[in-house]
């Protein structure tokens, strides 16, 4: 007997331990995000230009000078667009004129209490041009859900897309419930950023080496680093909530047969079992493909869903003879 309660004794002091190592990593995450991370995200200073939008301001980038503008839209949960793009925005203004556009909620825009929706996202795109003096046609490069707004863009008025190249985008096809469980995964996230463990994390595993063999600049990679730390807000977080309503939304929406479209694609994404789909990864494409009409043109580069980390170059590539073929069909017309 006596034996069974100094072992329950001994569990109870080993819990207890835990329980306060828990509480004091905890303490000083929070301490260290407050103080040391808060400072360094207030030093780093915007890439571009802030434009009035609306209720806010949003964030513009801009490089470069050519015929055309490309404007580069970021996929959810990118901490800082305006870098992350870095050297793909680099690589295509040799040529063209480039737009890194952040949308409310992200990189160095402010946050909004507009509808999350596919309209709202279309306007402000258009408003943060028109305020930065860029006047349409353009040439969308939307990443993931982006290649959303994208196609509605297009849909809306397609006189202002002279096309859309899509890296790795979201198929407007396929649409099913957001899962249960994405509103029990919000509130930890936003545990998870008040304790400081994501910007502690962020240092830890970011491969430094493998980021500046892509071509980022040591300061866009720690700046990626730090506004990881600060990503999770009200704006935002309404953005991922409405995604299964954008994709609804947009499923029956007919796509201009007189809109090019170049859909790249991650290998990963192609081939790789998804468990949130009901289908395999190569349906979904090619529903994708099928709905965007006999115009959509596609490739599949190697690489995983942040396509255009790890492929700065063949993007821009395929994007030059992609918009040259374009220019040669207009001529030939």
């Amino acid at each position: 007997m006596a034996t069974k309660k100094r072992w329950w004794k001994m569990l109870l002091m080993i819990i207890a331990v835990l329980a306060a190592l828990n509480v004091l990593v905890i303490s000083v995450g929070v301490l260290l995000r407050q103080t040391y991370f808060q400072s360094r995200f207030n030093q780093v200073q915007p890439y571009g230009s802030l434009v009035d939008v609306y209720d806010g301001r949003m964030h513009l980038h801009i490089t470069g000078s050519g015929e055309h503008t490309i404007v580069l839209l970021p996929g959810l949960g990118v901490g800082l667009p305006s870098a992350d793009f870095g050297p793909l925005a680099r690589t295509l203004a040799e040529r063209h004129r480039v737009v890194v556009l952040e949308y409310f909620g992200v990189g160095f825009s402010s946050g909004t209490n507009r509808t999350r929706g596919n309209a709202e996202h279309m306007a402000e795109i258009r408003e943060a041009l028109r305020q930065a003096d860029l006047p349409p046609p353009y040439v969308l490069m939307p990443h993931s859900i982006s290649g959303i707004y994208s196609e509605y863009y297009a849909s809306r008025h397609p006189d202002e897309v002279l096309a859309i190249i899509s890296l790795d985008g979201t198929s407007s096809a396929y649409w099913q419930e957001t899962p249960a469980i994405l509103n029990a995964i919000i509130p930890l996230a936003r545990l998870q950023q008040a304790s400081g463990l994501t910007a502690l994390l962020g240092g830890i595993i970011t491969n430094r080496s493998k980021l500046r063999d892509y071509g980022y600049a040591e300061g866009e990679i720690s700046d990626m680093i730090t506004f990881a730390g600060f990503s999770v807000n009200d704006t935002q977080l309404r953005q991922i909530q409405s995604t299964s309503d954008i994709v609804r939304d947009i499923k029956d929406l007919p796509f201009p047969e007189q809109v090019p479209y170049l859909k790249i694609i991650a290998r990963d994404t192609y081939e790789k079992p998804n468990r949130q789909l009901t289908i395999t990864p190569q349906e979904y494409q090619y529903q994708h493909l099928a709905k965007l009409g006999p115009q959509v043109q596609h490739q599949i580069l190697e690489g995983n869903h942040f396509i255009y980390q790890n492929n700065s170059g063949r993007i821009a590539e395929t994007t030059a003879a992609f918009l040259a073929g374009l220019a040669a069909g207009r001529l030939m017309q």
